[in-house]
């Protein structure tokens, strides 16, 4: 695998870990370049504690979808394995490049797109032989067309301030006739705290506000950002970015599994969605 290219904004949507100095959580606004810049850091200083904390339940190359363990093995929401042999492929937001790992066993020729370098070391750790790029998903650095399929688990879209931006980028690189397909928390979750026991339960905030999520220092930087759509809002974004939407779906949680993930538990997950997988198509 070579090493990471340069360029730059994204991740995967997570329970958050804790710079060493506790930092202040509150609900204000952060544009494109402050949740940019926070969540680049916050990436590169909890990549090790992240892939440490759920790397097994990941794997080295499993496709799962978020926290219920869909397995896109199962899922088939780029389409049939067998039909994925050839497929130019990009992930965004791949973190430790697991999916596109399990992309390139299927005969695939994924890239795997991060914001944070940390995240794409992990990558080169574990091994491939496909290429790592630290970029902007806003502002990808590919020829228009270069692509077959994109996907994101968990990926940039819950971090940036303009989704728009990425879902334009996205449309741009890939071919007509391909599918992008990305997971997100479920927004309904923005309700309810944060917690996977019963507190986690009760709604605690209005669904309807878009006051972005923000943990900054003492001076007032932020130092993590993460931003709330509506469905309603998530849907008007891709038609608006030129996609067709075909599918959402709403993983319910498996008996098999017994994990606690941040909020995500089996008692939420049994009682209220906690993932939304957005399936859209560029024609």
């Amino acid at each position: 695998m070579q090493e990471p290219t340069s360029s730059e904004p994204q991740p995967g949507s997570e329970p958050r870990q804790q710079p060493d100095s506790e930092p202040a959580a509150t609900r204000r606004t952060a544009d494109v370049a402050e949740s940019s810049r926070a969540n680049r850091g916050w990436w590169d200083r909890n990549a090790d504690e992240y892939q440490v904390e759920h790397g097994t339940f990941l794997g080295d190359d499993r496709f799962v979808w978020g926290p219920e363990g869909l397995d896109e093995v199962e899922a088939e929401l780029l389409g049939p394995p067998e039909e994925l042999k050839g497929k130019d492929v990009l992930e965004i937001g791949a973190g430790a490049a697991q999916c596109a790992r399990w992309l390139a066993a299927q005969g695939a020729r994924p890239v795997a797109l991060d914001l944070s370098h940390r995240q794409l070391q992990h990558a080169l750790r574990i091994g491939g032989s496909f290429p790592l790029v630290c970029a902007d998903a806003g502002a990808l650095p590919f020829a228009d067309g270069s692509f077959d399929l994109a996907c994101s688990a968990y990926g940039a879209l819950p971090f940036v301030a303009d989704p728009r931006l990425v879902l334009r980028e996205v449309h741009r690189v890939l071919r007509p006739g391909g599918r992008f397909v990305f997971s997100v928390t479920h927004p309904i979750r923005w309700a309810f705290p944060d917690e996977p026991g019963p507190e986690g339960l009760s709604v605690a905030a209005s669904y309807f506000d878009r006051t972005p999520y923000v943990e900054q220092d003492e001076e007032g930087r932020a130092v993590y950002v993460e931003h709330h759509r509506t469905i309603g809002d998530r849907v008007r974004d891709i038609a608006a970015s030129g996609f067709r939407l075909v599918d959402l779906v709403e993983p319910e949680w498996p008996a098999w599994n017994s994990s606690e993930w941040g909020g995500w538990s089996p008692l939420r997950g049994n009682l209220i969605p906690g993932t939304a997988i957005f399936v859209c198509v560029r024609d």
